[in-house]
């Protein structure tokens, strides 16, 4: 997915926008919820596999380019949820 689902609802939920809540309500959403349905355990078994078979460059690879990526996808759902914020 292009646009990350937490990193949006980041956005569209921070002290002083218009879907702001609780604290706790916007934990539990974000990583109780959310976090909750990752895949990193997946990510980091296939990681530790490819170590294992000698693959470091490759695990090395794998690592560097999930967490860049990730990355560009929770900024880019963040910039998403606060766009719509600045619509309502």
């Amino acid at each position: 997915m292009i646009v990350n689902v937490i990193g949006m609802l980041a956005g569209l939920s921070a002290p002083g926008r218009r879907f702001a809540g609780p604290d706790s309500f916007r934990q539990f959403l974000i990583i109780g919820v959310c976090g909750g349905y990752t895949t990193f355990s997946a990510f980091s078994m296939q990681t530790l596999e490819l170590i294992r078979s000698n693959q470091v460059l490759q695990a090395g690879g794998n690592v560097l380019l999930s967490v860049l990526l990730c990355l560009i996808a929770v900024w880019l759902g963040h910039l998403l949820g606060s766009a719509l914020n600045a619509r309502g």
